[in-house]
């Protein structure tokens, strides 16, 4: 278990050495390439050493991969703090919000940002990806105490950018398991709740988005021990990551039987929720005062 730096550098030095292998090339053949003394090349690999983008940009160059969502995926691995320059139309947009948000929280949407797929368990709030703005603000003001109005304003103005994900081309591929509570836990009042839950209704009928609600009758379930989402990858499954957050940290899980066992949890969780075009109904059923 670790926390977000420590995983992203881990994971892009075992991809980079991965990357230098398939190119034939030794550490110091790599050193020699991009300027460097062969040690740099090692701490970067093992993870000793975080990367700057421009690093790693070199190193990808050297190694010939052409790529661009490997080698952007890459730039994410190697941290919110890098300098941002040399991508696409979404690359990094969240450095402009820099002084405000926590390291935790731009790790988090770098993944987000470059996953291919998320699962997740909410046990308590509606996902941020789909919420609406009146909810969104009422979450935030919260859990966050202190804020001033603009303040708040920014963070949900964060939050609502977080859901282009799924209007992207490729769109991120959402499965949600919502506990009950999530939909009965009256957040900003009936009038934010209830526009709340139709917004759910309405996503839950996009083709990349699958919500599953669990409800009360099912019991004790594994979710009852908290949240989790858990980041896929296309290119690679070993870059795939387990997130737990906590009241001030959020924790990282990337080890193959972590991963495996909170997989299995997941289905365990949809097999007991309702079906997709159930729990469809049963949201807007509530929404409707049902």
């Amino acid at each position: 278990m670790q926390h977000g730096p420590a995983v992203r550098r881990r994971k892009l030095g075992a991809e980079l050495r991965a990357l230098r292998a398939q190119a034939g090339l030794t550490s110091g053949d790599a050193a020699r390439l991009v300027g460097w003394h062969q040690s740099k090349v090692s701490r970067i690999e093992t993870g000793v050493s975080g990367s700057k983008s421009a690093d790693v940009r070199l190193l990808l160059d050297a190694y010939g991969v052409a790529d661009p969502h490997l080698r952007e995926l890459m730039l994410a691995l190697a941290g919110a703090d890098s300098d941002a320059g040399g991508g696409g139309g979404r690359d990094h947009w969240w450095h402009a919000y820099r002084g405000v948000l926590p390291p935790a929280y731009r790790d988090f949407i770098s993944l987000e940002s470059q996953a291919s797929a998320m699962r997740t368990l909410e046990t308590t709030v509606v996902p941020g990806l789909l919420q609406t703005p009146e909810y969104a603000r009422a979450v935030t003001g919260a859990a966050v105490e202190g804020l001033d109005e603009d303040q708040l304003d920014t963070l949900v103005e964060v939050r609502l950018a977080r859901q282009d994900v799924l209007r992207a081309q490729p769109p991120l591929e959402l499965s949600a398991v919502l506990d009950e509570s999530v939909l009965r836990r009256e957040v900003g009042g009936p009038e934010v709740m209830a526009r709340q839950l139709r917004r759910l209704a309405e996503a839950s009928r996009l083709p990349q988005v699958s919500l599953q609600v669990l409800p009360f009758t099912a019991g004790a379930h594994i979710g009852v021990t908290g949240p989790f989402v858990i980041f896929s990858f296309s290119r690679t499954s070993d870059l795939d990551v387990v997130v737990l957050d906590h009241l001030t940290s959020s924790l990282y899980l990337e080890r193959k039987e972590d991963l495996q066992a909170y997989a299995q949890a997941f289905n365990a969780l949809r097999a007991h929720a309702l079906s997709p075009g159930e729990s469809s109904d049963y949201i807007a059923a509530i929404a409707d005062g049902a």
